[in-house]
C-alpha cells in the first residue's frame, strides 16, 4: 500500500508540475504584450493590434487568466505592456492583487507601460485594484465628463504647438504625474510620461488609434492618418524608453 501511495503522489507532481509548465509557455514571446482580458474592450484592442500590425511592431494577445499567471520573472521577458480602453473597474477586478503587484514590480525592474484611456485610470491609483505606478494620484475624467459628455471629438495641444483631433470617450486627465506631452482644450494633461523604477511609463486619455466607424458621429478637421501616425508615435516611445518633447 506504502509503495501504491508513492507512486500515486509521484504521478499527482509530476502531472501537476506538466500542467504548470503548460500554463507558463502558453505565451509566445514578443517585445508587446497587449491585454485583452475581462473588462476591456474587444474594439479598442483590435484597433491597437492594427496600430501594431501596421507599424511591423510583434505582439501577443494576454487575456486576465493568463496575466494571472506570469510571475515578475516572466514579464521580464516581455518589453512592452499596453492596457487598452474599457471598464477599469471591470479590468481590476478580475486580476488579482498578486498580478497587479507582479506588474508594478515587473514596471519597476523594467518593463515599459502605455495607459490608454481606462489603461491610464490603471496606472493611477483607482483603489479597485489599479497598478498604481504614479506616485500614489487617483485621476479624475476629463472636464467634459461633467458636462454630461461621454464622447467626442477633442482637439489635444502638443508640446510642439501642434493640435490634432482625437476621438475621446470617458478618458482620464493626468493632474498630479509625469511630463506632459499633450494637454485637452482646458488645460489639463492628456498624454503624459514618466518613470517608474526602471520602466517608461506613457499614458494618453484620448484614442489616437480610432478606426473610422468610431469618429463617423463627429466632425473631425484633422485626418485618420494623422491619429494613426500619433498612435504609433506613443507606442514606439513607450516602447523604446524615447522622451517625447514636453511642455
Amino acid at each position: 500500500m506504502t509503495s501504491i501511495k508513492n507512486n500515486f503522489i509521484l504521478l499527482f507532481c509530476f502531472v501537476n508540475a506538466v500542467v504548470l509548465t503548460s500554463c507558463k509557455s502558453t505565451l509566445r514571446e514578443a517585445p508587446v504584450m497587449l491585454f485583452n482580458g475581462k473588462g476591456t474592450s474587444p474594439n479598442d484592442v483590435k484597433a491597437i493590434g492594427n496600430i501594431l500590425s501596421s507599424n511591423n511592431m510583434d505582439f501577443v494577445l494576454v487575456n486576465s487568466e493568463q496575466l494571472n499567471k506570469l510571475d515578475t520573472s516572466q514579464f521580464g521577458k516581455y518589453k512592452l505592456l499596453i492596457m487598452p480602453g474599457g471598464n477599469f473597474i471591470d479590468i481590476g477586478k478580475y486580476l488579482t492583487e498578486e498580478t497587479t503587484t507582479n506588474v508594478r514590480k515587473a514596471i519597476h525592474e523594467g518593463l515599459n507601460y502605455l495607459g490608454i484611456c481606462a489603461g491610464g485610470f490603471l496606472a493611477g491609483n483607482t483603489r479597485f485594484n489599479s497598478f498604481n505606478i504614479a506616485n500614489g494620484v487617483q485621476f479624475k475624467f476629463y472636464s467634459a465628463e461633467d458636462k454630461g459628455i461621454r464622447k467626442a471629438a477633442v482637439a489635444i495641444t502638443n508640446a510642439d504647438g501642434s493640435i490634432i483631433e482625437h476621438y475621446w470617450e470617458d478618458g482620464p486627465q493626468f493632474n498630479g504625474w509625469g511630463e506632459v506631452v499633450s494637454k485637452y482644450p482646458d488645460g489639463t494633461p492628456a498624454t503624459v510620461q514618466g518613470k517608474y523604477g526602471s520602466g517608461w511609463i506613457v499614458l494618453t486619455g484620448i484614442h489616437p488609434e480610432a478606426p473610422e466607424d468610431w469618429r463617423k458621429e463627429f466632425y473631425f478637421k484633422t485626418p485618420l492618418e494623422d491619429s494613426y501616425s500619433y498612435a504609433a508615435r506613443l507606442i514606439q516611445a513607450a516602447l523604446g524608453k524615447t522622451d517625447l518633447y514636453h511642455f
